[in-house]
């Protein structure tokens, strides 16, 4: 044995517990606390949530401190938040779990949209100003200064820059690139020539991807947010729209499909013949680990993006960050789940991953179908790189300053046009890892802090009651650097 196959072993190992069971427990236990301590937030106050988002909407130029208005904090989130895992987690989800799997990622989503509300609301809280004026925040930040942990928060940034460098560069890239060179090679049959080892057509979408995301990235959150606020709106409409008129082509079928994922959620399921089925047990774990893995919501990633907010209210940004989660696995994976289950073809082996999508959306809208899964999981793919470019960026900035940002983020455009090029097991695994071990110092965090969050959420609805202003406006929401 290699020694590359014994470090796989103890990656996939590693990999068994950080996101195994006792994570997945500790990830939905601390949402089940925050509910409780919170008195079902995320339920009461769903309308108000909503009517925040809109009112970033009108908004445009922000209100209160901070570097982008809230809606482009938001759509900076979202971006990184909506990705492959939308369309190829939801359909492994089920394809190993069963249809019971889409009821446990609508669980996480439940306590999810109060962990991420609490990330929000710390990460406002805690956030510093920086010397040239810009704002820095994140799960490192009220970790350091919160829990008085700096060893912790230096931990947290650490894995959160090595973790961007796999999940938030190199799997999206090559994800681009698949979705682009399968459709080609397939739908025009032909043969993609190759130079050595790499694809020609390849690595120019690895070019092409560096260059976009250079010239976004660079531009610093602003540029950041603004994309984001056109992108995310547009590819969310767009296979929001598709896969509703694929709902609405198969109507009849829907009740049949809900009534799987409500019955196998409790109950095993077996298929035709006995052959093959499904246990309760697989239905949770799957459904779980790719709803935390779709909405990240404990991971810590999306409060570094709402740090940066124009809010006037630590409360104000976490009530919009409720509606994160809600658009990402209660309406877009949702949508992706039932598209599956009415298809029929989930559970005949033949489809697996990306591909049963887009099979479900061919077999009902044809060649439309299967472009509007294509042209979303490129643009899905490519907005997680710029999200993800600069929470690795920001956990960069936490450990070693400004002083080298710009080397930082040239190895990360160095990583995106790696991954389009070549598929690196290892690499990804390891990325995983990281990106699994940013919740164990998030979590500690959040319980630890829940008493902060719920004091802040107090004086909020208490100052709305009292008329004296959107809720207050908390602590210090930027800091200076000492």
């Amino acid at each position: 044995m290699g020694v590359i196959d014994v470090v796989q072993d103890v990656v996939n190992t590693v990999n068994g517990y950080v996101w195994g069971p006792v994570m997945l427990v500790l990830l939905v236990g601390t949402g089940v606390l925050l509910t409780l301590r919170l008195r079902g937030l995320q339920f009461r106050q769903l309308s108000l949530a909503f009517g925040r988002l809109i009112h970033s909407i009108r908004t445009r130029h922000g209100e209160g401190e901070g570097d982008i208005p809230a809606f482009h904090a938001l759509c900076t989130a979202l971006s990184a938040t909506v990705g492959t895992g939308n369309i190829a987690g939801v359909a492994t989800a089920i394809v190993l779990g069963g249809p019971g799997a889409l009821f446990w990622m609508w669980v996480t989503a439940l306590v999810g949209m109060v962990t991420k509300y609490s990330e929000a609301v710390l990460s406002l809280k805690y956030r510093t100003k920086n010397p040239d004026g810009t704002m820095s925040g994140g799960p490192m930040y009220y970790i350091e200064k919160g829990l008085k942990m700096k060893w912790l928060a230096v931990l947290f940034a650490l894995f959160g820059m090595i973790a961007a460098f796999g999940i938030g560069s190199m799997t999206q890239a090559n994800s681009v690139t698949l979705a682009i060179t399968s459709q080609v090679s397939v739908g025009g049959n032909v043969d993609l020539p190759v130079v050595g080892s790499i694809s020609v057509l390849s690595l120019v979408i690895g070019i092409v991807l560096v260059v976009i995301t250079a010239l976004v990235t660079f531009g610093g959150i602003k540029r950041i947010g603004e994309v984001a606020a056109v992108l995310v709106p547009f590819m969310a409409v767009l296979y929001i729209a598709g896969g509703l008129l694929v709902l609405a082509l198969n109507f009849s079928k829907i009740p049949d499909a809900l009534a799987l994922v409500f019955t196998y959620a409790f109950t095993p399921y077996a298929v035709a013949g006995g052959a093959v089925g499904y246990a309760v047990s697989q239905a949770v774990r799957y459904g779980m680990a790719r709803g935390v893995f779709s909405n990240e919501a404990g991971l810590g990633s999306a409060p570094i993006a709402y740090a940066a907010a124009k809010t006037k209210s630590p409360v104000n940004q976490g009530l919009i960050a409720i509606t994160e989660v809600f658009i990402d696995t209660l309406i877009i994976c949702s949508i992706t789940g039932l598209v599956v289950l009415t298809s029929g073809l989930w559970d005949d082996g033949a489809y697996t991953s990306t591909g049963l999508t887009i099979q479900a959306f061919g077999n009902s809208l044809g060649p439309v179908g299967l472009l509007v899964v294509t042209i979303s999981a490129i643009l899905f793919g490519y907005s997680t790189i710029l999200g993800w470019a600069y929470y690795g960026e920001q956990c960069f900035h936490y450990l070693f300053g400004d002083r080298m940002k710009n080397v930082y983020k040239v190895v990360f455009l160095a990583m995106v046009l790696f991954g389009s090029v070549t598929r690196v097991g290892l690499v990804w695994d390891i990325s995983d890892t990281f990106n699994g071990m940013m919740a164990i110092p998030n979590l500690i965090a959040l319980v630890a802090l829940s008493g902060v969050v719920v004091a802040e959420t107090q004086k909020y609805f208490e100052e709305r009651k009292s008329g004296s202003g959107e809720g207050g406006t908390g602590s210090p929401v930027g800091t200076p650097v000492s």
